[in-house]
């Protein structure tokens, strides 16, 4: 006998929406979601190029690669597009490096993931599950989410 969702009690249909959103803001959330994610390489990428200049003095799209874990020509042209947005400045074989408004971005980036870090880290999460919850979480959250993160560590402190 086949289990299908009809079947299933987990899986079975609900009289009442589980979720009361208008069709609107259930739609403005995917939206959301969708904008996250297209300024995920680029947040991943900037803050990731201004770790690797503090730490060695230098950006290298080899060490990029070996970081993020893809390969280098995936590397180059995501380091175009950030180039085209504004983000990054490269000349040819040599490092790379941020332009104003890609230290800006690295520097929002790197307090939301401290402050998203701290805030795992303050509910009892491990350090090493919490840096790495916080990859995906620091792209997402929104800033009333992060301000009552702040406020709950500065309570909590």
């Amino acid at each position: 006998m086949s289990e299908n969702a009809s079947d299933s009690p987990d899986l079975a249909p609900s009289d009442t929406a589980s979720d009361d959103r208008t069709a609107d803001a259930q739609a403005d959330g995917f939206a959301r979601v969708r904008a996250a994610h297209e300024n995920e390489m680029a947040e991943d990428y900037v803050e990731l190029i201004a770790e690797l200049i503090e730490a060695t003095g230098e950006a290298r799209p080899v060490d990029m690669a070996e970081r993020l874990g893809v390969k280098p020509p995936t590397v180059t042209k995501n380091l175009s597009r950030l180039t085209r947005d504004g983000l990054v400045k490269r000349e040819r074989y040599r490092s790379i490096f941020l332009t104003e408004e890609g230290e800006n971005l690295a520097r929002a980036c790197r307090e939301r993931h401290r402050t998203v870090v701290s805030f795992l880290m303050a509910l009892g999460i491990e350090e090493e599950v919490a840096q790495r919850d916080a990859e995906g979480i620091e792209h997402h959250v929104s800033g009333d989410t992060l301000r009552a993160f702040e406020v709950f560590l500065q309570k909590n402190s």
